[in-house]
């Protein structure tokens, strides 16, 4: 008889088997196997909250296969995911097949090598039943304010919606933000500059203050610039003073969920969704020409930045091998993980640093190689020695006026000669100086006064939103991925090039929401409920008791909100558009379907024009009539290119007309993926040649 090892996730089970051998049987329960039911809301608030889980209907076979295998074999591990959430599915294995909950049959594989399986597999323990209930807590809590607040929300809105314990909560930053923005007054302000020459070498330097220190980095107005400006045209430029020092630019730490996140969106203009479904994969195993199934990253789930001597060990052999000693510092880097950081796992690494990104390319995905990439070079730029810059700070004097420049050269480049983090905002970079003395006069090029007005608060990104939730306290890494796609998919907000703006809808939910229930969706409330999860998982807290306080506000706060909307219902305010209905002469206005966005007409149901979204212009004109061409999306979710003149111009095509016409029936060509033209007619005697050859080689 075999041992049965049960992990979450099928993509694992050729690695794992060819670590373990054939003493193991391992299993896969593809995901969850028991939740609470669909129907209904599954818990008994009258008796502690007890929850009535149900097998997965889809998970019948699984879970018949399982008992099967665990009956014939003489010991059972729990190997799923080493997280809370995978401890709780441990659980509920444990009660399917009816094993002791005081075994030692709980492993985890902290990463898919032959060391982290073989590390996992000589440490079994019991079930963390801390961690299961903060699990199961966090569900309840889920479930709860799911289960009464979107059917308020179908009731005083509309069908379809769903509120969230967290997600509202992130939805509400992105309202209050842009209700910032549109409030901001903003000031003008202006700045004066000085474009100097030493020899043949230009630089730039900024009006610092007067000659009795009255700070002059920015004025009022273009008056009072004007003035200075006019008092310095025959002003001589000297240098007084030079500083010079030296700096050192720390790396970044390794990455955890969050900043992985935020980096790949950065770098990759991946969303959190996406980033998340990748490093599964890197994790789970990824076939390797020439060593096989192997898992390339630890686990991906993980607020920790600590790792273990043994990775570090080989990273630093590799930093010596590859850059030299001086990469290396003397004193080797610690980076501490934050207060509430759980420290169950280490940061995300690769598993074997011999594996470079380029080395295994070919075994990868484009998707896989870039966050391989982005991982494997953020964590061995975190080992590696500081960068030194040298900087200068030159004074110079010039009439009534104190001007500064700033800049620096770098002295050694250190972590940056493989990895440089990036940056959500822009900054302005400092100026590159010529070698100044003390009593250098400079000759004056160029004198600036620039007008500036002060800019309201930028709209949240995704890597911008993931930090503020995280510094906040709300929700942990494994739920930051969901919840904006959830904010997204529900039309609650839009993203404009990469900013989030919240829709009417999002607006509407969000007044709702907080106009009843402000304590439940306030943020540090909200951190505060994480944070007992997190001593609920501690052992330090009862979790009853931890849903019995929640549940006290909230269901005061629901039955009121009940009886004030009593009869009420909540009108979402139309975004009118452009294009008037050809029907009526009404504008037509912005709707939403499980297809998109379309345009229908105001006056429904008497007038029930719609019309696909036109959304950004396109340079070239309609081949037929000379009018503009619209990218639109049909009934049926298909992009396609049409003429702005429909429906007197009825030409429409799946690519951008090129302005020349086939050779060989007269049609349109258009534009097709990667570059290559072909003809817009189906029927074109080009067209099937092509078929026919594809047909033939296939």
């Amino acid at each position: 008889m075999s041992k049965l090892l049960i992990i979450e996730s099928p993509n694992k089970i050729k690695s794992i088997k060819k670590y373990l051998g054939s003493d193991y049987e391992v299993m896969a329960t593809k995901g969850h196997i028991r939740d609470l039911p669909k129907s209904k809301l599954g818990v008994d608030i009258e008796h502690g909250f007890q929850p009535q889980y149900l097998n997965m209907s889809d998970k019948k076979d699984v879970i018949k296969a399982l008992k099967t295998a665990a009956a014939n074999s003489e010991q059972v591990l729990l190997a799923t995911d080493p997280d809370r959430e995978g401890e709780a599915i441990s659980w509920h294995l444990a009660q399917i097949l009816a094993l002791n909950l005081e075994d030692k049959n709980r492993v985890t594989f902290n990463e898919i090598t032959k060391s982290g399986v073989e590390a996992g597999i000589k440490a079994p323990r019991s079930l963390n039943l801390d961690l299961v209930n903060a699990q199961q807590a966090r569900r309840i809590l889920d479930r709860i304010v799911g289960y009464k607040l979107s059917p308020f929300l179908w009731k005083k809105v509309k069908s379809g919606l769903s509120a969230g314990r967290v997600q509202t909560v992130a939805l509400r930053l992105i309202v209050e933000r842009e209700r910032e923005i549109e409030s901001f007054e903003s000031q003008e302000y202006w700045t004066i500059d000085a474009k100097l020459l030493k020899g043949r070498k230009s630089f730039t330097a900024k009006l610092y203050s007067d000659n009795k220190g009255e700070s002059l980095e920015t004025v009022e107005n273009g008056e009072i610039a004007k003035k200075i400006v006019k008092s310095l045209e025959n002003a001589e430029y000297t240098v007084t003073e030079i500083k010079k020092g030296k700096r050192n630019r720390q790396p970044a730490p390794p990455f955890i969920t969050s900043t992985m996140q935020q980096e790949a969106s950065r770098k990759l203009n991946f969303t959190a969704l996406r980033t998340m479904r990748v490093a599964q994969q890197l994790y789970e195993g990824i076939d390797i020409k020439g060593i096989g199934s192997t898992g390339l990253i630890t686990y991906m789930r993980t607020d920790s930045l600590r790792i273990s001597e043994e990775a570090r060990a080989a990273a630093n052999k590799f930093i010596i091998q590859k850059y030299g000693d001086k990469y290396l510092p003397s004193t080797p880097r610690y980076f501490k993980s934050k207060n509430n950081s759980q420290d169950a796992h280490e940061a995300i690494r690769p598993t074997m640093i011999s594996l470079t990104p380029d080395s295994i390319k070919d075994s990868l995905t484009v998707e896989q190689y870039k966050l391989y990439k982005l991982i494997w070079e953020r964590f061995v730029a975190s080992l590696m020695s500081v960068c030194v810059q040298d900087t200068v700070t030159a004074t110079i004097s010039a009439g009534d006026y104190v001007f500064k420049a700033s800049g620096y050269s770098v002295r050694f480049d250190g972590f940056t000669v493989l990895y440089v983090e990036g940056k959500d905002e822009e900054t302005v970079d400092e100026t590159s100086l010529p070698d100044l003395e003390i009593g250098d006069v400079l000759k004056l090029k160029e004198l600036l006064d620039n007008q500036h007005f002060t800019q309201p608060p930028a709209r949240y990104t995704e890597p911008t939103l993931i930090k503020a939730l995280e510094e906040n306290g709300i929700g942990r890494p494994s739920t930051y991925a969901p919840v904006l796609s959830n904010i997204m998919g529900r039309d609650y907000i839009e993203r404009i090039k990469k900013s989030f703006k919240p829709t009417n809808l999002g607006c509407v939910i969000v007044d709702l929401m907080t106009q009843h229930f402000n304590k439940i969706f306030d943020v540090k409330f909200t951190a505060g409920m994480e944070a007992n999860l997190d001593k609920v998982g501690e052992g330090t807290l009862n979790w009853v008791d931890t849903i019995q306080n929640f549940y006290d506000d909230f269901d005061k706060l629901y039955k009121k909100a009940e009886t004030e909307m009593d009869g009420k219902r909540i009108k979402v305010p139309a975004v009118e558009s452009d294009v008037v209905c050809e029907k009526c002469g009404s504008k037509m206005v912005v709707k939403s379907s499980r297809f998109g966005k379309f345009l229908a007409c105001p006056n429904y149901p008497e007038c029930k024009n719609t019309k696909p979204m036109p959304e950004d212009e396109v340079k070239t004109p309609c081949p037929k009539c000379g009018a503009k061409l619209l990218k639109k999306t049909s009934r049926k979710g298909k992009k396609f290119y049409g003429c702005s003149n429909y429906p007197n111009c009825d030409f429409a095509a799946p690519g951008v007309p090129t302005g020349e016409k086939c050779s060989q029936c007269g049609s349109y060509i258009i534009s097709g993926i990667r570059g290559k033209n072909y003809c817009m007619n189906s029927e074109c005697p080009s067209r099937q040649k092509k078929t026919a050859k594809k047909e033939k080689e296939n």
